[in-house]
């Protein structure tokens, strides 16, 4: 008899992805939040599946790809149009998956449901199921916000929440959930029973005290933490700075504790620990993860600066947004100058580099990291298509249109994004260069993919005027050039 899957035998935590995956998982991270800096959410979304299918227990890939979603759908609280339709296969899907306990699965299909409407309250309420299940309780709570966020007047949402909460030990915010019930609710018998019960223990999880006896308690817990000078048992984080002073070269202690810092965006707190870490131990993962960090507060920083400027467009946000950008991209940059050098056989960080250099506008470094990265054919089309726009930059405008054209070749129809990216960018060259009928064939390529794409509508029809004015040309040409044969009436010669 054939053996069970984990999910068939009943065992309802997944298995932790493997170091080489979580490295391959971070790598495809990053690649995503470029790709969706740049606004290209169809694409980072993809991204971003791949990212949290892969650890659904982690609350950054989830908030990254929902936060995508959000922009991508301009908030729109609804998602794609008729998407109600477009849902009911994979609902069904993954309604199967989740009464079979096939987490995994759960996971896959609501990925790809919530890019077709990320507030659908169904699809969310069964991934906090499966989050809930697995024991990924952060990534529990944001699917269950997510889904107020479409309905804030859910009472049975409301009771999730606010259950999570205090899972998580978030007492503050559980009582202001239940409160919301009351309002909703009124007279709601759990309501004011759960806000009593959470009252004694915040009371006890805030001053160490014993619920039997009113007493501090003096032990140590369960999860290996000593006592404060008061007696209270100290919190995770000041376990893990007693356990780096025991351990001092321990890298996985710093790592641990500098994610905390880092979810709670204390950055300088983080940024600090891991300068100590690489001082420590003087170990190339310390350096880059101290890098990591560096990048993700200054991504924080970009994103409040866009949220920003779309609030109040006016100058003083446009300006801070123009630095914010600068500031990461330079950051960037300098970061995978030195993994290129650390090292030089890597082609996905000569890529990252190269796009830093193209961002930066240094475009002859660019090039010659592409040039070396498109022996990777993963990354061969979209190499084709930033060097073209390199060379088009540097005034190379022969190379660069050859360039186009191969990226058009390489990159496939399912990358759509960059399918789209490299005809436009083929067309509207080959329309500077003087040649309408090769970006007519572009151009009518591109509006067969997505006729709504900037704005090829009115280039086919400039296309359409100067080919008009060349046929026009070529044909008063032609009658200057040869001769009127003029039929004479009959008895008369020519002279």
């Amino acid at each position: 008899m054939a053996s069970e899957t984990p999910t068939q035998a009943g065992d309802v935590r997944l298995p932790e992805p493997s170091p080489a995956k979580r490295k391959k998982l971070k790598e495809c991270f990053e690649y995503g939040n470029r790709i969706a800096a740049q606004e290209n959410f169809d694409y980072a979304a993809d991204i971003y599946t791949e990212c949290v299918v892969g650890d659904p227990g982690n609350a950054i890939y989830l908030q990254a790809f929902l936060g995508n979603l959000k922009k991508k759908y301009n908030n729109n609280k609804k998602g794609k149009r008729l998407s109600f339709f477009k849902l009911a296969p994979l609902r069904s899907a993954i309604k199967k998956a989740l009464h079979k306990k096939d987490w995994v699965n759960v996971f896959k299909y609501g990925s790809e449901a919530l890019k077709i409407n990320p507030w659908d309250t169904s699809v969310l309420t069964a991934l906090s199921e499966a989050a809930e299940q697995c024991d990924f309780q952060e990534t529990q709570l944001i699917y269950l916000k997510m889904a107020l966020d479409a309905n804030p007047k859910d009472v049975e949402m409301c009771r999730r929440c606010a259950k999570t909460l205090a899972d998580l030990g978030m007492y503050d915010q559980a009582i202001a959930m239940w409160h919301k019930v009351e309002q909703l609710r009124p007279n709601d018998p759990d309501a004011s029973r759960n806000i009593a019960n959470l009252a004694v223990e915040k009371t006890i999880a805030g001053g160490g005290y014993d619920e039997a006896t009113g007493e501090s308690r003096r032990k140590v817990d369960a999860a290996g933490g000593e006592v404060g000078h008061a007696g209270e048992p100290l919190s995770k984080k000041a376990r893990l700075e007693a356990e780096i002073k025991r351990q001092p070269k321990n890298l996985a202690l710093y790592d641990e504790l500098a994610e905390i810092y880092a979810r709670e965006e204390d950055y300088a707190k983080a940024e600090d620990l891991l300068k100590r870490a690489f001082e420590a131990t003087q170990d190339v993962n310390a350096k880059e993860k101290l890098e990591d960090v560096q990048l993700r507060c200054l991504r924080v920083e970009l994103g409040n600066a866009e949220q920003a400027y779309r609030a109040r467009p006016d100058e003083k946000n446009e300006q801070k947004l123009a630095a914010a950008r600068k500031a990461l991209w330079a950051k960037e940059l300098d970061v995978y100058k030195a993994r290129v050098d650390r090292f030089p056989n890597n082609q996905a960080f000569r890529f990252e580099l190269g796009v830093r250099y193209q961002l930066n506008g240094v475009y002859e470094e660019a090039i010659k990291q592409y040039q070396a990265a498109q022996s990777d054919p993963r990354r061969k089309g979209l190499c084709l298509l930033n060097l073209g726009q390199c060379f088009e930059k540097i005034g190379q405008h022969r190379l660069a249109m050859k360039h186009f054209e191969q990226a058009v070749q390489e990159i496939a129809d399912r990358d759509a994004d960059n399918k789209k990216r490299s005809l436009y960018s083929a067309a509207v060259l080959a329309y500077r260069l003087r040649n309408f009928q090769q970006a007519e064939q572009f151009a009518s390529s591109l509006a067969a993919m997505d006729y709504s794409y900037k704005n090829v509508g009115q280039l086919l029809d400039k296309i359409g005027e100067k080919l008009e004015q060349q046929r026009a040309g070529a044909s008063a040409k032609t009658a200057e050039e040869e001769p009127i044969e003029v039929e004479l009436p009959p008895g008369q010669d020519e002279d």
